[in-house]
């Protein structure tokens, strides 16, 4: 077990992201008094130079690397080049800085799209590399891979003790609802809710409804990386997730259930569904001590109550590097 202790200088590195935020509220909670942070407009990631002296003046000693460029299919699938490119500059950058100005623990934040679209389920830890990835979100998962890869390989030549931690599908407060780029439960609240404001009484979802998918409430991954922070030390990747999963049928009837009761489903099969199942193996975590606390529903209702509370900011959500 490492100490991270309440006076320890934090640096969240895309701490205005779904992730980030949720990491800036664990750590409040916990009543951290150095956590660092950049806005976009003060540091881009992507800027080898700039976050080299970023590190040096602000010296971090912890790092969270949840920063980067996300969204959904669409977005995944028409936007290739930023998604590879900036996920890798940004991983690349920070990385290399947490070792030139030494800190003590840097968590690395990938995502389970890394493993094969025809996945043995659950997906095990070791299963990284072992079939080809899916299609729609190749670039964005080769660039997560790299950000392991190369975790793995300063702690191997220089001793850093960078370790990295791969989410399941996440949802929560300061998602993204926009229809063009979000993921597919934002996009659900944010069709439903839609269809409720403007009268109509039917909803399209893409696919068959037939892909399962396992979700995590972003207040638990913040929750649970802290925990690993403090108790993982290992160079394999550790999953994070719930180890329960649904169908997409199932989800878009449970958002229906809380956003909108009186729609009915259509689903569009001209539409692609993506991977078919992605239900993480969490033994590892659980083994460590960590489980989920926030079960699917109570989540969907209170991310639904923060997109009500927040309409503007969420509606004008677009995609970009995180800070």
């Amino acid at each position: 077990m490492i100490e991270l202790n309440r006076d320890a200088r934090v640096f969240v590195a895309g701490h205005r992201g779904l992730v980030g935020s949720a990491i800036l509220r664990k750590l409040d909670a916990e009543g951290f008094s150095q956590v660092l942070t950049a806005t976009r407009e003060q540091l881009d990631l992507r800027d080898q130079a700039a976050v080299n002296y970023w590190f040096r003046a602000n010296r971090p000693e912890f790092v969270f690397l949840v920063a980067g460029t996300v969204g959904g299919i669409l977005a995944n699938s028409t936007r290739p080049a930023e998604f590879i490119y900036d996920n890798m500059m940004i991983h690349a950058t920070v990385v290399h800085a947490a070792h030139l100005f030494p800190v003590r623990r840097l968590l690395y934040l990938g995502s389970s799209c890394i493993y094969p679209r025809e996945c043995p389920q659950p997906m095990k830890e070791e299963d990284l590399l072992s079939g080809p990835l899916e299609q729609t979100n190749e670039s964005y998962a080769i660039a997560k891979i790299a950000g392991i890869k190369l975790c793995q390989a300063y702690r191997r030549q220089y001793g850093c003790d960078f370790i990295s931690a791969m989410p399941t599908n996440l949802y929560g407060p300061n998602d993204n609802f926009s229809l063009k780029s979000s993921h597919v439960l934002p996009a659900l609240i944010r069709r439903f809710h839609d269809a409720k404001a403007e009268g109509r009484d039917e909803v399209v979802v893409w696919g068959t409804g037939s892909p399962r998918r396992e979700f995590l409430h972003v207040d638990d991954l913040a929750d649970a990386c802290v925990f690993v922070a403090r108790h993982y030390d290992d160079a394999e990747h550790i999953n994070i997730g719930t180890g329960e999963d649904l169908t997409i049928r199932e989800l878009a009837e449970m958002v229906r259930d809380i956003v909108h009761p009186d729609a009915g489903l259509t689903f569009d099969t001209s539409k692609p569904d993506g991977t078919p199942r992605k239900l993480l193996d969490v033994g590892r975590l659980h083994d460590l001590g960590w489980r989920h606390k926030i079960g699917l529903r109570e989540g969907i209702e209170s991310s639904y109550r923060w997109f009500l509370e927040n309409r503007d900011r969420a509606r004008g959500t677009e995609p970009g590097a995180a800070a």
